[in-house]
């Protein structure tokens, strides 16, 4: 058993409470995050130190990469997207935290692409169905045939990072966040669980805890406004 948390983009406050929940009815569980730990919120920095000092395991999110690609290679794609994709917020909170910051973004680089656990497949946007024609016919036994197609195609829109295709059926409950939903949301037909529900535009953060593939229970915070005003 386990739980995943969606996008939490720099709401730390919101973070804390959510993460008090998941504790106070399931103490000890290992939490997971979709990504998207940084950026449009107020506390980026607060949130990735949370996570690291928690053990939360993360998959990276497109604002994670855009984020550690700005100091890394400032000429690629990544870094040139996130100019315009909500930073400000995030360079503000590490103002005075420069030398942890190269400790955070060594920690997103490090942190894996996805989960294919027994309990669920994690990922940040999801697999996308155009790779079904790419695909051996019995894929879902044996989920490793993702692997390349998962590294070569991070820069691309149907890419783990970034697609909003509709997802391909893995065989297995499939968690993602990236797509914004209101509300936790399951698409029966690709059997995938949507989990950003717009933290960082005031709704709530969410978390879902599931166990071999069965979604156990939801649980949520609404936005606290110091996150986002």
């Amino acid at each position: 058993m386990i739980a995943v948390i969606g996008d939490i983009h720099g709401c730390f406050y919101t973070l804390l409470e959510l993460y008090g929940k998941i504790l106070k009815s399931y103490n000890g569980i290992q939490v997971y995050t979709v990504g998207d730990l940084v950026d449009r919120g107020n506390h980026s920095y607060e949130v990735v130190k949370f996570v690291l000092e928690n053990n939360i395991m993360m998959t990276p999110g497109n604002h994670d990469y855009m984020f550690y690609y700005f100091f890394k290679d400032p000429s690629s794609v990544f870094a040139r997207s996130w100019l315009f994709n909500g930073n400000e917020t995030t360079l503000e909170s590490y103002e005075n935290h420069q030398n942890e910051m190269f400790t955070h973004l060594e920690f997103i680089k490090s942190v894996p692409l996805y989960y294919n656990l027994t309990d669920c497949f994690i990922c940040h946007a999801g697999i996308s169905y155009q790779y079904e024609k790419s695909l051996p016919e019995n894929f879902q036994n044996n989920l490793d045939a993702l692997d390349p197609f998962i590294k070569n195609d991070l820069k691309t829109d149907k890419g783990v990072l970034w697609t909003r295709d509709p997802l391909l059926n893995l065989g297995k409950l499939q968690i993602v966040g990236h797509t914004k939903q209101m509300e936790i949301t399951l698409v029966e037909d690709s059997n995938a669980l949507y989990i950003d529900t717009g933290a960082c535009v005031g709704n709530k953060l969410c978390a879902v805890v599931v166990h071999e593939n069965n979604i156990i229970e939801t649980i949520e915070e609404k936005t606290h406004l110091n996150d986002i005003i």
